[in-house]
């Protein structure tokens, strides 16, 4: 258990050594955050300013940006607060602020695995009042 977190960790800090810095608006409220340089979050990166509809999964928000990402080796279900990620299955960028349904612990739990791509690096704090369903806007700092 042990092994596999610091390993998580490692490649964690790997994936954002050279992350491109976002801006995510909601609700007239501003999140700060950086996107990997992983395949898909340039991916992510390369499609910005992107807008979605997003719904809530506990603490997730998740929606469809209509962008297709293959699915790959970096795929996983067991996230972080703050992390960001593509959920292949729904074209859908994931935001994951706490638990959600499927946790096992206390860490968030995708539905499926997804691709990580990213965190939230300030005003996370602003998504846990949100309601079910908001629209949030991506775009590159």
């Amino acid at each position: 258990m042990v092994a596999s977190l610091l390993a998580n960790l490692v490649a964690t800090a790997h994936t954002f050594a050279m992350a491109q810095k976002i801006v995510i608006e909601v609700s007239g409220r501003t999140l700060e955050a950086e996107l990997s340089d992983s395949k898909a979050g340039q991916i992510i990166s390369s499609s910005l300013p992107l807008t979605a509809q997003m719904s809530r999964w506990g603490d997730e928000y998740y929606g469809s940006v209509g962008v297709d990402i293959p699915e790959d080796g970096t795929a996983r279900e067991i996230m972080e607060v703050g992390e960001i990620a593509y959920w292949p299955p729904g074209r859908a960028l994931c935001i994951f602020f706490g638990l959600t349904p499927a946790s096992m612990d206390d860490r968030p739990r995708a539905a499926s695995p997804v691709l990580p791509i990213g965190r939230v690096i300030a005003g996370m704090e602003n998504l846990s009042p949100l309601g079910e369903s908001v629209k949030m806007k991506f775009t590159s700092v």
